[in-house]
């Protein structure tokens, strides 16, 4: 061995030396680095389940078409409320799938007391019967998560969908906002935007989920049957229906940080018009509404939950109301 490769060989030990004491020191760094973010994660309170609220109908349930599943007079109402509450329970195993861990459940249907309660887990708060300020929306704030519309139907200004109507098929015609017919999930959604709540799914016929989908934006629809007509359906099975809901429910809450608020800006211009001719006679005494034309009324609200409140009033009012 000469005496440069003599200098070579304890050069390059010098410098394994340093390799192994660098390796050392940052191993040191790291375990130190994990260790602090251990104790940062013990100290800091785990994440709270996602929240969900639900907004439950009856038109847009599987095989729902007439009054005979839909109102509690009729021969299939018991049946169907039972479909209802079927349905709003594999959107709620679903959104629990994804991580959703509290529930508030709108009853929107009808007189509002259509689910079954004694079949919903314990931690499920369900809103019922009627009047109330935020309409089928009671109950939303800035706390949810996101906005599940269950068994949603068309608006009455749709020429197609089973029992297209809007709010109330015996009274209205149309209700519009700022210009645009809405259909109840447009007015629902407006409310949950205000709160800054998306909303990620809508389950109903082909017509309903469309409709919603190309209004509000791109929330994952359960097509659970295909409107034939008015009162004709070609329908999905009650168990098929229930296990697309879950699905869907599942994969939305998954996806909802795709899906922004529907939000209608401010202030807002609130069109209704009546089937019949007294009610927008009578209603112009009221010195917040015009006439616009001869079964048409015009309200403007300074927000959507004063519109949500004059709807309300629209719909349930009368005289002779006890007690």
């Amino acid at each position: 061995m000469n005496h440069d490769s003599g200098v070579v060989l304890e050069t390059m030990r010098h410098e394994q030396r340093a390799v192994r004491r660098g390796g050392r020191v940052l191993l040191g760094c790291v375990a130190m680095a994990l260790g602090a973010i251990s104790i940062a994660s013990a100290q800091q309170p785990a994440r709270k389940g996602l929240k969900v609220y639900i907004s439950a109908d009856m038109e847009g349930v599987a095989g729902a078409v007439s009054a005979d599943q839909l109102l509690s007079t009729g021969f299939e109402y018991d049946r169907f409320r039972g479909y209802m509450t079927d349905e709003v329970l594999a959107a709620i195993s679903g959104a629990r799938d994804a991580g959703a861990t509290t529930f508030v459940v709108s009853d929107s249907h009808g007189n509002g007391e259509n689910l079954i309660l004694d079949r919903f887990p314990a931690d499920v708060t369900i809103i019922r019967s009627w009047p109330r300020p935020l309409g089928m929306m009671e109950g939303i704030d800035s706390t949810f998560d996101a906005v599940i519309f269950i068994g949603y139907h068309a608006s009455t200004s749709n020429s197609a969908g089973v029992r297209a109507h809007t709010f109330s098929s015996a009274l209205l015609t149309e209700v519009a906002v700022n210009g645009v017919a809405m259909p109840e999930s447009g007015i629902n959604a407006s409310i949950a935007g205000a709160f800054g709540v998306p909303v990620i799914m809508v389950s109903g016929d082909n017509v309903a989920v469309a409709e919603a989908q190309h209004l509000i934006g791109p929330m994952s629809g359960a097509v659970v049957k295909r409107a034939i007509s008015f009162e004709a359906t070609a329908t999905m099975t009650p168990a098929a229906a229930q296990a697309l809901i879950r699905q869907t429910a599942r994969a939305a809450l998954g996806r909802r940080g795709e899906v922004k608020p529907f939000v209608q800006r401010a202030p807002m211009q609130l069109d209704v018009t009546f089937k019949n001719y007294r009610p927008a006679e009578l209603m112009t005494y009221l010195p917040a509404v015009t006439r616009t034309s001869s079964h048409g009324i015009r309200f403007m609200a300074h927000d959507i939950v004063e519109l949500s409140r004059f709807l309300e009033f629209v719909t349930s009012y009368e005289a002779g109301l006890q007690p």
